[in-house]
């Protein structure tokens, strides 16, 4: 099943997105107004059954996307966890996952525009495969991780070069305004049973520039998971960020940065497409 958040009509809303148009689920499951208060609520099984004998509500065209969870309690990102990345780089496998955050109001949805900062030439792409969080949880066994999967998406964690290198934390380079882009949709857990073997590509202006499997990961998903819950609990409708492979921007010879009239599309197989243009933040 492929959720979404959506604006329709002025309204703010959620719901699943079929062929031949989105099923409303606003209101409809337990009184959930967001994807993730149905996720919080375990409505996704409740959802599937709703939308299979119901007519769509509304045209695809007729609707806005919002990211897929507009209001992620948090989002935890990983760097150097691909091991052709970590190659790229020049650095050694790390022993333990490099984890930063990003935050929610940097998120754009499939479609919308990335916006190129003002001041830096440097805005790389980044494809990557983003896990949403279905269930709250702590200290989570690795071999148990999965169950606490809602499910996946596409995510571009469109990077600012320079800036992340300001100090040895580079978080402040993730998380410039509408530089996160995540969609096209949320396919949920049941339908992806071994995300490791999916495959990721990402694309610009129609040429390869990243390809991968995402069984190169050196951390895997649950490991990922599991690691993160020692510290704090996952929530629902929090987002996992799983890391970049090789083929970014920046170890290109000679470098290939964003500008406007760009256009980034990230595909995962069993998932989708992911494109969104570039955009001049000046414009």
């Amino acid at each position: 099943m492929r959720l979404i958040s959506f604006r329709a009509k002025g309204d703010d809303r959620f719901g699943c997105q079929r062929d031949d148009g989105i099923v409303d689920l606003t209101g409809r499951m337990g009184g959930a107004r967001t994807l993730r208060e149905l996720l919080a609520a375990d409505g996704v099984a409740e959802a599937r059954a709703f939308a299979a004998g119901a007519a769509a509500d509304f045209a695809i065209g007729d609707c806005e996307l919002l990211p897929v969870i507009p209001d992620p309690a948090k989002i935890i990102c990983l760097g150097l966890n691909y091991r052709g990345h970590a190659e790229e780089v020049g650095k050694p496998l790390p022993a333990k996952p490099v984890v930063f955050h990003r935050h929610a109001q940097t998120l754009v949805a499939h479609g919308a525009p990335i916006l190129k900062p003002i001041v830096s030439d440097k805005f790389d792409y980044e494809g990557e495969l983003a896990v949403v969080l279905g269930k709250r949880g702590g200290h989570i066994p690795a071999e148990r991780a999965l169950e606490h999967v809602a499910g996946y998406c596409c995510f571009n964690e469109a990077s600012v070069r320079d800036w992340q290198k300001h100090s040895h934390l580079y978080g402040m380079g993730k998380n410039f305004r509408a530089t996160g882009a995540i969609g096209p949709w949320l396919v949920t857990a049941d339908e992806i049973p071994d995300p490791q073997a999916l495959e990721l590509t990402t694309r610009l202006n129609g040429e390869e520039v990243q390809r991968v499997g995402i069984s190169d990961l050196i951390f895997s998903i649950p490991e990922l998971i599991a690691y993160v819950s020692q510290a704090i609990d996952w929530l629902p409708g929090d987002i996992l960020v799983t890391g970049t492979p090789s083929g970014v921007g920046l170890f290109r010879d000679p470098p290939v940065f964003l500008k406007q009239g760009d256009r980034v599309d990230v595909e995962i197989s069993q998932i989708g497409v992911l494109s969104n243009p570039v955009v001049n933040e000046a414009a």
